[in-house]
């Protein structure tokens, strides 16, 4: 539709027709979680869903890193938020599969542990990707401990570990075609449904 006119003439023509459904098709799809965080990929989910710019995203990163008291000691929440890597070590990925399953159930855990590389050429790995220090200590549970903007920080890094060792989505996508009786105009319309809900239980 190149102008407001044809866009006009095209709804007018609509009106006015009948159409008949033609091909129907629903596909089975998947939606794959993402890795734990890099520092860019935490800095664009904590713009998109917290509204903090990459300066106050490290800010607020740092103090997670050098800690909060807890029980009388200085504990960091978070590993280092510097780097380019999506790979967590194995214990911490052992620690995300037995919360998975003991607090979701095995349906919403992978067979096998998942594995990701980065796809950044150059990329700064001698860190692990961004992962709470021990996933036990709920977002809820520290809440009263941060400011505003660490317990959101804080939750987001949480959620997208937790998420990264977990199943997938699964979708069924529908498509259904139209047309015009006369043949001159055809639609299309397309939506999915989830069938299991996988990582998005978080």
């Amino acid at each position: 539709i190149k102008n407001e006119k044809q866009a006009s003439e095209i709804y007018d023509t609509i009106k006015k027709s009948n159409f008949n459904v033609g091909n129907i098709t629903k596909k089975k799809t998947k939606r794959n979680p993402y890795p734990a965080f890099t520092t860019s990929t935490m800095q664009i989910e904590s713009s998109r869903k917290l509204g903090l710019s990459a300066s106050q995203t490290m800010r607020t990163a740092q103090k997670l890193y050098e800690g909060t008291e807890i029980d009388g000691e200085t504990t960091g929440l978070i590993t280092y938020m510097r780097t380019d890597s999506v790979v967590m070590s194995n214990e911490a990925i052992n620690q995300v599969r037995n919360f998975v399953g003991e607090n979701y159930g095995n349906e919403y855990l992978p067979d096998t542990p998942r594995e990701y590389k980065s796809k950044a050429k150059n990329a700064q790995e001698a860190h692990e990707a961004i992962r709470p220090t021990d996933l036990a200590r709920l977002p809820k549970d520290v809440k009263a401990l941060l400011d505003n903007d660490q317990a959101r920080l804080y939750e987001l890094v949480w959620n997208r570990t937790l998420a990264s060792q977990m199943e997938s989505v699964r979708l069924e996508r529908t498509t259904i075609e139209m047309a015009s009786e006369d043949k001159t105009l055809g639609l299309r319309a397309s939506g999915s449904v989830i069938v299991f809900d996988g990582f998005l239980k978080l």
